[in-house]
This record gives C-alpha cells, sequence and structure tokens, in this order.
C-alpha cells in the first residue's frame, strides 16, 4: 500500500501546486508510515525533480499525451493507483474535475479542497473548506481508499536536494476517454499565471477606463504579483477574459490579493474569499467588499496606487 500524488504540468514544466500536493503526499505517507510515489503523464523530463520535495520514484505514463484531458487523467490515475491507499492530487480545475472520476473508479470516499493532513487518531478525519472559504468542515473518511485534493497554499513545502527516478508505466487506452478531445490551447500572457499567482493585484470599474490600467501593471511588476479584474470590466473590454476572477470566473487563493476599486459583490467575493490576505482600496467607505477586508484603504485609487508604488521602489 502507498500514497500516490499526481503531478499536473503545465507547458512542461511541474505547477507549483502540484510541489504542494507532493509535500503534502509526503507528509501523510509520513503519518501513516506508507511509501510515496507520483504519477505524471506524458514524455516529460523535468519529473525527477519532485526528488527535491521527498519523492523517490516517479511513475511516468507514457502512452498519454502531456494535453491529456481530464478524463484521461483520471482513468490513468485509477489504473496506476488501484493498490494505493490515498491518492492527492491539486485542487486545480482539471485536478477537482480528474479526483470525482478516480473517487468512482477506485470506490473511494473523497474529500476536495482539504486543508492540512488529516487526524487519523480517531479515524481519518480531515478539514476541508466550503462555502467559498466563509467555513469549514470536518469530514470522516471512511472505506480502504481516499481521494483528496488539496487547496492551493495551504500546506507549505520545503526544497531539499534529491532527484526521482522515472518509470514509464503505459496504461490501458479508454476510447471513450479519448472521444474528448482538446483541439487548441491558448496559453495567457503576463510573465505570472493567475492561478499559480502569490500575489494578485485586482481591479474594477474604480479604474473609470481602460487606459488606466498601466498603474495596476506597475504595482503588480513591483510586488512579482498577477494581475486581475472583475467581471463588469472583462465584459466591456477593458481587461481580457482569463484576468476575470469570481464565481464566473477565475477562483484564487493567493497569499495576497489587492482589491482597487471593485465594491465587492457576493459573486466577486466567491472567488476570492480564500485569499490569506485581502486588502481593499475604494473611496465609498460602505463598500461590501471591507468587510472581508483585512486591511482597508478609503481613498481615491488614482492617490493611493502610485504612493504604493513610490514606497515600494524607494523600500
Amino acid at each position: 500500500m502507498s500514497v500516490i500524488v499526481y503531478i499536473e504540468t503545465e507547458n512542461g514544466k511541474v505547477k507549483k501546486s502540484s510541489y504542494e500536493a507532493i509535500a503534502y503526499a509526503k507528509g501523510l505517507a509520513d503519518q501513516l508510515g506508507l511509501g510515496v510515489k507520483a504519477v505524471g503523464i506524458g514524455e516529460n523530463d523535468t519529473f525527477q525533480e519532485v526528488g527535491n520535495y521527498g519523492v523517490l520514484e516517479v511513475l511516468r505514463v507514457s502512452n498519454l499525451p502531456d494535453n491529456a484531458n481530464a478524463l484521461q487523467v483520471a482513468s490513468a490515475v485509477a489504473e496506476v493507483a488501484k493498490d494505493a491507499s490515498v491518492v492527492v492530487l491539486t485542487n486545480s480545475s482539471r485536478g477537482e474535475a480528474a479526483a470525482s472520476s478516480v473517487a468512482v473508479k477506485l470506490n473511494a470516499a473523497i474529500a476536495t479542497n482539504v486543508i492540512g493532513l488529516p487526524d487519523t487518531v480517531s479515524g481519518f478525519v480531515v478539514k476541508k473548506g466550503v462555502y467559498t472559504g466563509k467555513a469549514f468542515v470536518s469530514l470522516n473518511l471512511t472505506g480502504d481508499k481516499k481521494v483528496i485534493t488539496v487547496k492551493k497554499n495551504s500546506y507549505d513545502f520545503e526544497v531539499s536536494s534529491g532527484e526521482a527516478s522515472v518509470t514509464d508505466v503505459t496504461v490501458s487506452a479508454n476510447e471513450a476517454d479519448a472521444k474528448v478531445k482538446i483541439l487548441d490551447t491558448k496559453i495567457a500572457e503576463g510573465d505570472i499565471l493567475l492561478p499559480e499567482a502569490d500575489f494578485v493585484v485586482s481591479a474594477g470599474r474604480g479604474l473609470k477606463a481602460a487606459e488606466n490600467w498601466g498603474m495596476i501593471e506597475e504595482l503588480a511588476k513591483e510586488l512579482g504579483a498577477a494581475t486581475a479584474c472583475s467581471k463588469p470590466v472583462s465584459d466591456v473590454g477593458w481587461r481580457p477574459h482569463h484576468e476575470h476572477v469570481g464565481q464566473t470566473g477565475i477562483k484564487v487563493s493567493p497569499n495576497l490579493y489587492i482589491a482597487i476599486g471593485i465594491s465587492g459583490a457576493i459573486q466577486h467575493l466567491a472567488g476570492v474569499s480564500s485569499s490569506k490576505v485581502i486588502v481593499v482600496i475604494n473611496t465609498d467607505e460602505d463598500a461590501p467588499f471591507f468587510k472581508a477586508a483585512d486591511y482597508g484603504i478609503v481613498g481615491d485609487a488614482f492617490e493611493v496606487v502610485p504612493k504604493l508604488i513610490e514606497a515600494l521602489k524607494a523600500g
């Protein structure tokens, strides 16, 4: 028996959230007295790097493409993990989609968006976020097999020195899974991709016009952050749709989320409330966002943001 963790990649590189899942799987394996193995998909030469995070062996599914769809990922992981006690994935869109199918295929209990290692004294009790991060619930996963997705930025990891061995494996071809095909992939521009960002600078209609976004981009650059926006901003074309965060956009869980000129409608809060620290800048002291903020500044963005940029450059 072992703990199996799925390695998710983007453009041939292991995603940061996967390193968190790997570290979580290693911690869980140590807690249960089991070994840990990782499974990756496609002809990727970077898998051995996960040895720096405690994994000694990677099972590389070489007969599937790098851009395998979630159904193919689920079938591959379930086949490789048929003798595993716990399967760990990231709580990304692909990881969460695959996790439910893995649980069905393995007849396993499942918990998504998990925070921290389980309490194994009185069962297998995990803590997870619910109601878009507004509350937490403890679940006791019963059964011999468990599937877990790990919430982004909820588990710390340390880099050590090591290199994992890579063993090529093949899985059974499933024609039904292959009927879903990825015909085209459009990569969002920018140095830092929004779903993986630790810091996010977001703005809304309070910026008044698309040409005023220069100071938002400059602040993000000084912080090493990704840029984001509210839905009305992307709807009118001020910013691209891949920057829209919220209930109907991208859900983010950065260490720092700065909201500038965004009122904080419930649909927007649903996508950002899992952020560790929220800073709100708004001229309206009654803006709903201030109720969710850790820090708030009542002021004009066109005065506050340049001063923040100046302070960052000076410091």
